[in-house]
């Protein structure tokens, strides 16, 4: 009998991806990730892939009152699906409203900003590879004033 975790075929690969299955307790909110105003829930993918993908819930940690600034990320692949709440990113020139339920394909290398978001505001955000890189980018145009919490 085979070990149902391990493909038959992949058992003896190193890189071989592995079964992974994160409850919501299993892994704390952390607040040491890529920014300070939101916290980070990890979901086990970047492990259970051997860093070919990161997985990881984000939510509002802090009104917004800087954004992330104009950035670029040196990925292959990333989507963010909102699941609570709302956020405003700057595509370009364009404001796109991403609203709980919708899903968002950021193609490599756009340059975005995420300058608004409720204060219940989580989304799941899909990346490969897990470790990508983050590069400032300059101003394409001004942005708009977030919204304050009461």
């Amino acid at each position: 009998m085979s070990d149902l975790s391990i493909p038959v075929d992949a058992a003896n690969d190193a890189s071989a991806t592995q079964f992974s299955h994160v409850k919501p307790g299993d892994t704390p909110w952390r607040s040491d990730g890529l920014r300070d105003f939101f916290l980070y829930r990890d979901l086990g993918v970047a492990a259970a892939t051997g860093g070919k993908v990161i997985a990881h819930l984000v939510k509002a940690n802090m009104a917004p009152e800087k954004g992330t600034g104009w950035h670029r990320h040196e990925a292959e692949f990333q989507i963010v699906l909102m699941t609570k709440g709302w956020a405003k990113f700057m595509y370009g020139d364009q404001v796109t409203l991403v609203e709980a339920g919708d899903c968002v394909h950021q193609r490599p290398g756009i340059v975005h900003y995420l300058f608004d978001y409720s204060p219940d505001m989580e989304y799941l955000e899909i990346v490969s590879p897990a470790d990508f890189g983050t590069v400032d980018m300059p101003a394409p145009c001004d942005v708009p004033i977030p919204t304050p919490w009461d």
